[in-house]
């Protein structure tokens, strides 16, 4: 293997990552661990930064050496998409890493992954579900499906679908409580919130054509639509929530819709994000036009 270019530069680079020392690169590697120094120190050279401190003990990366490794490991992972690609006449294949809400996750996306394994059989699906906000840049994942407006970035972003709101409580928890009348009487309530960033603090109603925001109040928040649901099913509280998350809960009466007459109506949108472009790989094209074509919510 020539080890002499930037992308075998990059390859010794990442391989010494993995496997956390010089010496053990070089066993990977099949080169002195002379051999591998030399190669970093070339690199550093070059992009005249130091991007690792190494001690008897341990390697460390620079804050350079970590934004280098990111980088790395994206290019690498697509010359090896474009290689597979020419090699196998474009047929899609290789690991697929997809970031999607619990939630929304487990009710809306394990079942098209289930269908889209069945039609692309080679392509090995990495699904990861949960509420924190994956770096699609720094390599954590290849397609995440996330919720509301997006903020400004070089991501691509395709709208597959979006879902409305709705105020909920436990039978039980209005018992205790008392039914809210009107948006107002919220204020006297325990209201179950997100907390996370770009959640708006505030719900919006509707009264006479209006659309107006009410500063809610509550003693729990949460980054999960799913636990929120659990909460106000246990008498926890109001919760402000998809749809979708609670459709189940509502059929059966086990959560009751509030205050419906002043609900304003908004969506949400939900998108896939990816790194588009010309050497976008095979595999992410086939699943994102899978999810516009079979996504339902």
């Amino acid at each position: 293997m020539d080890f002499s270019g930037k992308s075998g530069e990059m390859g010794v680079f990442v391989t010494v990552a993995q496997e956390g020392s010089l010496s053990a690169a070089a066993r990977a590697l099949g080169l002195s661990p002379s051999a591998v120094s030399r190669i970093i120190a070339r690199t550093e050279q070059r992009l005249g930064a130091r991007l690792m401190l190494r001690t008897t003990r341990a390697i460390t990366f620079t804050a350079e050496g970590e934004a280098y490794l990111r980088g790395a490991r994206r290019i690498l992972a697509d010359m090896a998409e474009i290689e597979e690609s020419i090699a196998d006449q474009g047929v899609p294949k290789g690991r697929l890493r997809v970031s999607a809400a619990l939630g929304h996750g487990r009710l809306a996306i394990v079942p098209l992954v289930a269908a889209f394994s069945a039609r692309y059989p080679n392509i090995v699906v990495d699904l990861a579900l949960g509420d924190e906000v994956v770096d699609i840049l720094g390599g954590q994942a290849d397609v995440a499906v996330r919720f509301g407006h997006l903020p400004d970035s070089p991501l691509t972003a395709r709208r597959i679908g979006d879902t409305g709101q709705v105020v909920v409580a436990s039978p039980e928890y209005l018992q205790r409580h008392g039914m809210p009348q009107e948006p107002e009487d919220l204020l006297r309530h325990n209201c179950l919130r997100f907390n996370f960033r770009r959640a708006e603090p505030n719900w919006p109603f509707i009264r006479d054509g209006s659309v107006f925001s009410l500063k809610v109040r509550g003693n729990i928040e949460c980054s999960s639509g799913e636990a929120l649901a659990q909460l106000a099913r246990v008498g926890a509280g109001i919760a402000r929530i998809g749809h979708f998350t609670v459709a189940e809960d509502l059929q059966r009466g086990d959560l009751v819709p509030l205050l419906e007459a002043w609900n304003p109506g908004d969506r949400e949108p939900i998108h896939a994000v990816f790194v588009g472009g010309a050497a976008m790989p095979a595999r992410v094209r086939v699943f994102v036009d899978f999810l516009l074509e079979h996504h339902r919510i």
